[in-house]
């Protein structure tokens, strides 16, 4: 139907036209309602004092380890240790046959005194002799002769009593105590079995459990930023007049892959004497308390070297963190309850919280819950922050408002004093 007809149809019948408008509109559908933003938990930033630390992976290794070798030969008799214990400096572990090593030294022995008898009828022999050549009874050659024998007769001694010593060690050997106190490995040898026949054969072996050493490897920054302090250090002290200490050493933590966080604490007292170009690091110690027994020389742990503190440094949720091709961002609520899309810079983890160096500021609002619902560029519904959250504020006011009513209740204290 053109307007023409349509002119002539409303001037003939006026009525029918209007309720065929009013038909073709009952029936058109009615507009859909506009879709109402998804709901998102915000939470803003909290500021506090935070410690930069630096974490590295170490290995445990002993103070002191020790292999015990037969140094004797001949059979081994008797086990005298626990395999597994803990055995004390000079402590009996060993006992080889001591019966050929004993004959020999009783054989040195007879031979050292028939060495003494022999230099005593020398000694006496050069005394009379040193008297009669002063009176010409005796010539000089035979003087000569005599003082020759004395002096033969002192090496003699001499090389009895050296063996006489050295048949002493070999009984020695015969029984093998703990060099170190420490703990003992099992015995690689049973008794009854030949040891030391040609080879100073392996028996055990001793390490020392506490204290213990942690080595790791640093990266060379760290090593800058230590000798950097350590000048500014050296530098302030001798504007006060005083000496400052080369090397003051630094704590050092560690846990185990079983345990949480860093509980065992020591002290750094070694750096190697180069950086390592391959790899850009330098290999530091750290020694331990071992009292427990829980630290053993091989294992892996994870060390932490903690830095100095900066204050007012802003965290976030770590959940909260996005990562995508770009890096890792924040979704943060704009105006109007527009999200927008924050690359930050992330520092090290502080329980479940992120610190943030650099992408957000104190009071803004970043989106906590609700991250896979939020489009950046849309709008959003803002909740109330987690009740985690609000409880943990509400700590911290009431721990505030307890330390102001102390205050006066101290000092009213005093006063009455």
């Amino acid at each position: 139907m053109n307007e023409f007809h349509a002119r002539l149809l409303y001037l003939k019948y006026p009525g029918l036209l209007c309720s065929l408008i009013m038909i073709a509109g009952c029936n058109a559908p009615p507009p859909s309602p506009a879709m109402k933003p998804p709901t998102v938990t915000v939470a803003e930033p909290v500021q506090k004092t935070v410690v930069f630390n630096a974490d590295f992976t170490g290995r445990l290794a002993s103070v002191a380890s020790v292999e015990i070798r037969a140094r004797a030969d001949g059979i081994l008799e008797k086990i005298d240790f626990k395999p597994g214990s803990l055995v004390k400096k000079d402590e009996l572990l060993f006992e080889i046959e001591r019966d050929q090593y004993q004959a020999t030294l009783d054989k040195s022995n007879a031979a050292l005194k028939a060495s003494q008898a022999q230099l005593k009828d020398a000694q006496a022999t050069f005394e009379r002799y040193k008297i009669l050549v002063k009176k010409k009874a005796v010539t000089e050659e035979e003087f000569n002769n005599v003082t020759a024998d004395r002096d033969k007769a002192e090496a003699s001694v001499m090389a009895s009593q050296a063996d006489v010593d050295q048949a002493q060690i070999n009984l020695n050997y015969t029984r093998i105590h703990a060099p170190i106190t420490g703990e003992i490995s099992r015995n690689l040898v049973d008794a009854g079995n030949l040891v030391g026949s040609g080879e100073n054969t392996l028996l055990t072996s001793i390490v020392t459990m506490d204290p213990i050493y942690v080595y790791f490897d640093a990266s060379e920054r760290l090593l800058l930023d230590a000798l950097k302090k350590r000048q500014i250090r050296i530098n302030e002290s001798a504007k006060n007049g005083k000496q400052a200490k080369e090397k003051e050493p630094f704590k050092v933590f560690i846990g185990l892959s079983n345990e949480e966080g860093y509980p065992h604490e020591g002290v750094y007292d070694f750096a190697n004497n180069k950086v390592d170009p391959g790899t850009g690091t330098i290999q530091l110690r750290a020694i331990f308390k071992n009292t427990e027994g829980l630290l053993y020389p091989g294992v892996y742990v994870r060390v932490r070297v903690p830095g100095d503190p900066i204050p007012n440094a802003v965290l976030v949720h770590d959940v909260s963190i996005g990562t995508d091709l770009a890096g890792k961002y924040l979704l943060v609520i704009g105006k109007e309850d527009l999200v927008e899309r924050r690359s930050v810079e992330i520092g090290q983890l502080e329980s479940n919280m992120r610190v943030i160096l650099k992408g957000i500021k104190p009071g803004e609002k970043y989106i906590y819950e609700g991250i896979q619902r939020a489009r950046p560029g849309r709008p959003v519904t803002i909740k109330s922050e987690p009740a985690e959250s609000t409880k943990q504020k509400k700590t911290e006011t009431e721990t505030k408002s307890n330390q102001k009513e102390k205050k006066p209740a101290s000092a009213s204290k005093s006063a009455g004093n």
